[in-house]
Parts: C-alpha cells; sequence; structure tokens
C-alpha cells in the first residue's frame, strides 16, 4: 500500500485528471451540436477545427492519464483492482470509453480536413451519438466514485474471508 501522502497525490491526480476529460468530452459536445445543427458555414467549419483540437491535445491525453493514474491509485490502496464491482465497472468503462475514443479521433480528424476543404461542412455528419455516449460513460463513472456501491467480487470475497475468520 502507498504511503498517505503518495495515495492522497495520486488519487488528486487522478480527480484532476478525470474531471479534465469530462469537462474536455463536455466542451466537444458543445462544438459538435454546433457541428450538426450550424447555419453558418464558417461556424461549422470551426466547430469541426476545434472538435480536432480537443481531441488530440486534451481529451486523449486526458483519458490515457485518468486511466494509467486510475490503474496505480487502485492498485495501491486498499480498494484494489478486482476486490469491488464499482471499482472493476470504472475500469472497464474507461477502457472501453478510451478504445471508442481513439477509434473516433481518426474519424473527427478526417472530418475536420473534410471541412477545411472547399466543400460545405454543413453537409458533414456529426459525432453526436460518440460524444452523448461519451459524456455519459464518463458521469456514471463518476457517479461510481462518488457512491462507491456495496458489493465484492469473488476475488475479494476471497481476499478478505481468510482475514475475517482470523479475528
Amino acid at each position: 500500500m502507498m504511503p498517505p501522502r503518495l495515495r492522497k497525490l495520486i488519487l488528486t491526480t487522478h480527480i484532476a485528471t478525470s474531471v479534465g476529460w469530462l469537462g474536455a468530452v463536455l466542451a466537444y459536445l458543445a462544438l459538435d451540436v454546433t457541428a450538426a445543427f450550424g447555419t453558418d458555414v464558417a461556424a461549422v467549419r470551426g466547430a469541426y477545427t476545434g472538435m480536432d483540437v480537443l481531441v488530440r491535445f486534451a481529451i486523449v491525453p486526458l483519458a490515457g492519464a485518468s486511466l494509467v493514474v486510475g490503474l496505480v491509485n487502485a492498485l495501491g490502496t486498499p480498494w484494489g483492482l478486482l476486490r469491488h464491482y464499482w471499482v472493476l465497472v470504472k475500469l472497464v468503462l474507461t477502457v472501453a470509453a478510451t478504445v471508442v475514443l481513439l477509434v473516433e479521433s481518426r474519424t473527427v480528424r478526417s472530418l475536420t480536413e473534410t471541412a477545411l476543404d472547399d466543400a460545405d461542412p454543413r453537409l458533414l455528419p456529426a459525432t453526436l451519438p460518440h460524444s452523448i455516449g461519451g459524456a455519459t460513460v464518463l458521469v456514471i463513472a463518476t457517479v461510481l466514485s462518488v457512491y462507491k456501491p456495496r458489493g465484492l467480487t469473488g476475488y475479494g470475497w476471497r481476499r478478505t474471508r481468510p482475514t475475517a475468520s482470523a479475528s
């Protein structure tokens, strides 16, 4: 287990990267709504450019940092990585969101390049389902972090059993 000061530093870093990721996704969602429903060509073109910048320089780095720091946090604290269902669900959600994000980032880059051409960017498809889904997944992970629903995994029960019988 980590010493208390290091544990607090890791936890603070995890919270900051996770909240930053959520905030960047919400900013992306605002731009995505502009790209999907905007009527001004320049605004839609700018929205696609902003989406690309957010994905490349904020969302992807924050997602990676949140995943790595979250793993370190789970492995270095009594919560563990596989002991509690809420931690396991958060891990699955985070990994799935990161994989979808990495795949979708190529689509965003392609749409941005097309939007910067002479073509009308208002005719391009929006990525709203992905941005709404990503924001929803991150809110669910946040709720799990705050409420920490009870429930040990099978592994968690086996890990606590010797401790319970010894006392």
